[in-house]
């Protein structure tokens, strides 16, 4: 095997960092990119038109959310809500916003809730909180920015309860995992 003469060496050990230089500036420059997973039914969703909705203040006035939809949800003060389940991490009540939404699923699985800013995001059915499957977030994304993963029955009332933001509005959409996502 004939050795590269060392200008061709550091020329394309030069080459190889410059390329991993590009791609690491993409990411920088494209905080939305970091997922681990394919956030793209998200993204897109996150680039359409909002259904403007008031969030609910107690189970009975939460409005129904459905998912692939994108929906800009007008919060409360934390103080006026009354969580169906205590949420859980315990919110800061002292100027924050907090809210409620009924979710609409037309088939059991698992599920996305995905919003736009750094809050806490619990689903209650039959007086409990679901337990989370997983969740991840992007530092300086919003279109995005955390998305949770819940497995949700769908013959159970399914609520939604957001809490601990400084924001009173918050863009949210829920969607379905599909097998190898």
């Amino acid at each position: 095997m004939r050795r590269l003469p060392h200008t061709l060496l550091y020329l394309s050990l030069a080459l190889t960092v410059l390329a991993g230089s590009g791609a690491s500036q993409a990411l920088a420059d494209e905080p939305c990119a970091g997922f681990k997973w394919d956030v793209s039914k998200e993204r897109a969703l996150f680039g359409s038109p909002a259904l403007s909705q008031a969030a609910g203040k107690d189970s009975v006035a939460a409005p129904g959310l459905v998912p692939n939809r994108l929906y800009r949800l007008q919060l409360l003060p934390a103080s006026e809500v009354a969580f169906s389940v205590p949420p859980g991490k315990k919110p800061l009540i002292e100027g924050t916003y907090a809210g409620l939404a009924a979710l609409k699923i037309p088939a059991s699985g698992s599920y996305r809730i995905a919003v736009d800013l750094p809050l806490w995001i619990d689903v209650a059915a039959k007086g409990q909180l679901v337990p989370a499957k997983d969740y991840e977030g992007q530092q300086g994304c919003d279109a995005p920015h955390k998305i949770v993963e819940f497995d949700l029955d769908a013959k159970q009332p399914l609520l939604l309860q957001f809490s601990g933001t400084p924001e009173a509005t918050i863009r949210l959409t829920v969607t379905r995992v599909l097998v190898g996502q």
